[in-house]
């Protein structure tokens, strides 16, 4: 499909640029260089963005006209991307989300996805996304395991209601003789004690649970210098998510990744790929993965190009969306 297709993963190293715009030794921080420059002028991701939170920023400063995200209807420009982020920002301040707390999403791949995890991310959260091919009690297992404050999960997917599968997991975690303390008057699902928001992506909520509009609202209040505050508080050795591993050999692990490991990565990810500014990528891989989350959202966020998410690896859905949005851009394993 495209001569950029692979994947990378390059070994991790520590390093960033402090909010301020000076690396940690108080060095004036290198200044922005085009992502096409020759790799030889190129400024290491993490010491050009520092953390996610940056590189969204600047993508909607510098991609800001262009089509940062295509799904049917919805087509967003990186300026309207950043907007949208911004304000799913504001609402994670709004509900009490503080620097390092972990919000998981359980979603497949739209739109909403990437808002919700980018704005948790902007405010200084730890994302924790859950495969969408999970049972509710091996959701349960890693929201308590990771102790989420916040889930963003979708109502229906592949003919399951993820939001009456984590009720039953969570109902059978759930010991009333015998309640921990941290349960005691938070959340809505008593079998996840830290679990103190959980927000449906969708039109329609359970009562104690609030819907994507409704969460957005409610940051409305949230003053844009406490969002940007937020945002530039973040360091780049802070922990940026917790991936945690399928679990086919035993419980799912959690996989600590901070903001310049993941901006260092995935920057060379891009440059192998030959990832361009004005390309059309189609992202099947699942964003819960890294495959999906930053070889695709991060990477497009780095280049410009523009994010066409699937949500079902489907073999005639994957080739009505490469005719009809004029895929550029199709990575997968060799085999």
């Amino acid at each position: 499909m495209d001569r950029r297709a692979g994947s990378t993963d390059r070994g991790h190293t520590h390093g960033g640029t402090a909010p301020g715009g000076t690396q940690r030794g108080g060095a004036p921080a290198p200044g922005p260089r085009p992502a096409d420059a020759p790799a030889d002028e190129r400024v290491r991701g993490d010491l050009r963005w520092g953390t996610i939170a940056g590189l969204v920023r600047d993508a909607a400063a510098r991609h800001a006209d262009r089509e940062a995200v295509a799904d049917g209807r919805t087509r967003l420009t990186y300026r309207a991307l950043g907007e949208r982020v911004e304000r799913a920002a504001a609402a994670a301040v709004a509900a009490g989300i503080r620097p390092g707390d972990r919000v998981a999403v359980w979603a497949p791949n739209t739109p909403d996805w990437i808002t919700c995890a980018l704005g948790a991310v902007c405010a200084g959260a730890v994302l924790v996304p859950l495969n969408t091919r999970f049972k509710g009690a091996e959701a349960a297992y890693v929201l308590d395991r990771s102790r989420a404050r916040l889930l963003f999960v979708t109502g229906t997917f592949l003919g399951t209601s993820y939001v009456a599968s984590l009720r039953r997991a969570a109902a059978e975690r759930h010991d009333p003789a015998h309640p921990p303390a941290a349960a005691r008057g938070r959340g809505p699902l008593p079998g996840l004690p830290h679990l103190e928001h959980v927000v449906v992506l969708g039109d329609d909520a359970p009562q104690d649970f609030r819907t994507w509009k409704d969460f957005l609202a409610a940051g409305d209040t949230v003053p844009a210098a406490e969002v940007r505050r937020r945002a530039d508080a973040i360091r780049p050795d802070a922990p940026s998510d917790i991936v945690f591993t399928s679990g086919t050999t035993g419980s799912p692990k959690g996989a600590v990744t901070t903001h310049a490991q993941s901006l260092r990565c995935y920057e060379l990810w891009s440059e192998l790929a030959g990832l361009r500014a004005g390309d059309r990528y189609l992202i099947v891989n699942p964003f819960f993965h890294t495959f999906g989350y930053k070889a695709g959202i991060l990477a497009c966020l780095m280049r410009g190009a523009t994010m066409v998410p699937q949500p079902v690896s489907d073999t005639g859905t994957v080739l009505a969306n490469i005719a009809a949005e004029r895929i550029s851009v199709l990575p997968g394993p060799p085999t």
